[in-house]
């Protein structure tokens, strides 16, 4: 068993010891992702811990944009318990690039490749989402990778 699906049982127990509903409920919503990621296709099979990042990141998103969208129509509560689960979601991913990081990294990208114009995007993501990968969202990838080719 991986060793990041380990620490979220840990911590689920943990959370249930401490009566903290909003990170038991997370974590519950998190393995239950994660077993479902593991059963999908055609043979059940156990994810790695990069496999399991990915499928964090992915529920980190998704409730980055359901507060999104509960603020929008004015829940302010709900927004907020969507922000919570985020902030223990985040608590097992990699800590995020900052703008200079990813910047520097799509400088690098683009000089490995030889990109230049807009055209060569593809190219330079291609290059670049293995070495972001968990660190940084696609499309603040994406953005920044087009504002350095258009520039």
């Amino acid at each position: 068993m991986s060793t990041l699906k380990d620490k979220l049982k840990t911590d689920l127990t943990a959370s249930m010891k401490s009566r903290d509903e909003v990170r038991t409920r997370t974590i519950r919503m998190a393995l239950a992702a994660v077993n479902v990621e593991e059963v999908a296709g055609r043979t059940a099979r156990e994810l790695s811990d990069d496999e399991i990042i990915k499928v964090l990141t992915k529920e980190a998103k998704k409730r980055r944009e359901a507060a999104e969208a509960f603020s929008g129509a004015g829940r302010t509560e709900q927004a907020q318990a969507e922000v919570d689960e985020q902030a223990v979601l985040e608590e097992y991913l990699p800590a995020q690039l900052s703008d200079e990081e990813l910047g520097k990294l799509v400088d690098e990208a683009m000089a490995e490749t030889g990109a230049a114009g807009p055209q060569a995007m593809g190219q330079v993501m291609k290059v670049l989402n293995p070495k972001v990968a968990g660190r940084a969202e696609g499309g603040r990838v994406a953005q920044a990778v087009r504002a350095r080719l258009s520039a």
